[in-house]
């Protein structure tokens, strides 16, 4: 490419809507531009890291025996209701109607459409395994789409799909596809962890997600110190602990006037905050229930909606809360409420706590479990922290940041069952096919490598994602011999397949040296003054910043040794 017969539409100052490195940069660097509330056009060069991302995918999957296929972006309604998918959903999946009449939505995800397929073709044992993906654009009705390619409601995505006989065979797929996706990530030079993670609306028995390690990222991890254990925080499983045997106290009820919140009742009542339980009110579903959590902890609630089996659960604000309880907030409790009651492992153990009095300006001392009140669930039910113990071998936890990249699931036999996706095994029995749920966010695979590789002057793409390895700079367009020798490096390079991007723009040297570090190109090559001087062009590296000086007739070599061994390193 030439840099002055492209659309590399570069900015000096920085978008007002821009609120992370990857969002400011890319829109700085000409790399898309926005069309409407999370909706972004690819421009070449962004494309173009799309594409990189898009080859590493591909290369991976047709190692692991994964056959690529494209299915439509509009599906029908009708495929949703049979897995009841199109109710539970929510929001995000956009519906709408055709000239006939007829539902249909934008699809955010396929597993109803390749389920369709699999069991209009798939009809015997012997057809089995299968292993079928696509690369296609996504649509999710975010409602507060930000942070550029991180979060936007149109996307590009690698879904794949695994077909078996029986769970032995597909849990050889999910490994497949696990290590296929740790290849992957790696190729594409990214810090990641694999951790095991919550299924959400796609369902199934057991999912990983892969996080890239970054300070903008939206999920956070749970890391141990000593062992191999990662999780989102959303599924991190926290042991119950040990019952308190202490003997039950009377029950008291103590006057609390104008006392809500956690820190002032406990002030107020000489307790720490670990004595005392809070009463959390949620719909799930539309129906009204309470959680019971220490006074300290907060409520995970993909933790409650799972349990549940809810589509969908939020925290009631204070009048709704009144309204299905009878009681102002910060003076309910567990005693006597009149709503469906969900308890914390942690609290069903305790002795003697303090809750809301379930009347105004009241709370109650000495409470227990069992005498006082009964719970309908008891379970693992509050966000984990760093001061619990890892749930595989006890030792300390560490929180971190993650972006999430890529996320596989177990999906047995959910959509098979429901969709009569069957096969007959060698006795001649119909069995539902075995399935496995496989995704990468290809676009936002871009926006995360920029997270982590990024400085105050720019992007600093990995070699196996930059759109241009190479950046040659022209910095005497009207030397005859500078232009001579920047022209037959940018051909012989290209001869030799790299990717490089020649910047001969009439432009001052400064505002060259800007774009490029900008642009985030690995390598950059120099023919300027010191080429006139002493016949030497600069190759300058812009993850570290180190430069060479050679002769023309050298570069060539160089810069194939360099690429060589970032590939092999990325």
């Amino acid at each position: 490419m030439r840099f002055s017969q492209s659309l590399i539409p570069t900015l000096k100052e920085t978008p007002a809507e821009a609120e992370v490195a990857s969002h400011r940069l890319l829109l700085r660097a000409g790399y898309i531009r926005k069309l409407t509330a999370g909706i972004y056009t690819y421009l070449p060069l962004g494309l173009a890291a799309v594409r990189k991302v898009e080859k590493i995918v591909r290369e991976e999957m047709a190692m692991a025996g994964a056959q690529e296929l494209l299915m439509p972006m509009v599906q029908p309604a009708d495929l949703w209701h049979e897995t009841g998918r199109y109710q539970k959903y929510g929001p995000e999946l956009l519906r709408f109607v055709d000239r006939h009449n007829r539902e249909s939505c934008l699809g955010p995800t396929h597993e109803e459409v390749i389920t369709d397929i699999v069991r209009r073709e798939i009809r015997s044992y012997r057809d089995l395994p299968q292993n079928l993906y696509q690369i296609q654009t996504k649509f999710r009705d975010e409602i507060r789409p930000r942070f550029g390619l991180m979060r936007g409601r149109e996307f590009i995505m690698k879904d794949g799909y695994s077909f078996d006989v029986d769970d032995e065979a597909a849990n050889k797929s999910y490994q497949q596809m696990f290590d296929a996706y740790n290849r992957i990530f790696k190729r594409c030079g990214l810090e990641y962890r694999p951790v095991e993670a919550d299924s959400g609306s796609i369902g199934g028995s057991f999912s990983h997600e892969f996080m890239v390690l970054a300070d903008t990222g939206e999920d956070t991890l749970v890391i141990c110190s000593a062992c191999d254990y990662a999780a989102n925080s959303e599924k991190a499983e926290i042991a119950a602990p040990q019952a308190d045997e202490c003997p039950m106290l009377d029950l008291e009820k103590v006057e609390t006037p104008g006392k809500r919140k956690v820190s002032v009742v406990c002030e107020f009542m000489e307790i720490a905050p670990h004595e005392l339980v809070k009463t959390m009110v949620y719909e799930a579903d539309g129906i009204p229930v309470a959680v019971l959590v220490r006074g300290d902890r907060e409520v995970q609630e993909v933790k409650l909606k799972n349990l549940l089996g809810a589509a969908d659960v939020a925290m009631l604000e204070d009048k709704a809360v009144f309204d299905a309880t009878g009681v102002p907030t910060g003076y309910l409790g567990p005693v006597g409420i009149k709503i469906k009651l969900l308890v914390d492992n942690e609290v069903a153990a305790m002795r003697n706590f303090v809750t809301g009095g379930n009347e105004k300006n009241y709370h109650l001392k000495n409470v227990n479990m069992g005498r006082d009140f009964e719970a309908e669930a008891i379970a693992d039910l509050r966000q984990i922290t760093d001061q619990d113990p890892c749930p595989a071998c006890g030792a300390k936890l560490g929180m971190k940041k993650g972006l999430e990249v890529g996320h596989i699931f177990k999906l047995g036999t959910g959509y098979s069952t429901v969709m009569n996706a069957v096969f007959q095994d060698q006795d001649g029995k119909d069995k539902p096919v075995v399935m496995g749920c496989y995704g990468v966010g290809v676009s936002r695979i871009v926006a995360a490598a920029i997270e982590q590789n990024h400085d105050e002057n720019g992007m600093i793409f990995p070699m196996s994602l930059a759109p241009m390895q190479v950046i040659i700079l022209n910095l005497g367009l009207k030397d005859a011999a500078i232009t001579e020798t920047a022209e037959a490096l940018y051909l012989e390079l290209q001869k030799y397949g790299v990717d490089v991007l020649l910047d001969d723009r009439d432009e001052r040297p400064g505002s060259k040296f800007k774009d490029a570090d900008l642009l985030g190109i690995p390598l950059r090559i120099t023919v300027g003054k010191r080429f006139t001087k002493d016949g030497v062009v600069e190759i300058r590296q812009r993850k570290d910043g180190s430069v060479e000086e050679l002769e023309p007739q050298q570069v060539t070599h160089r810069i194939l040794e360099i690429i060589r061994i970032a590939m092999n390193n990325d």
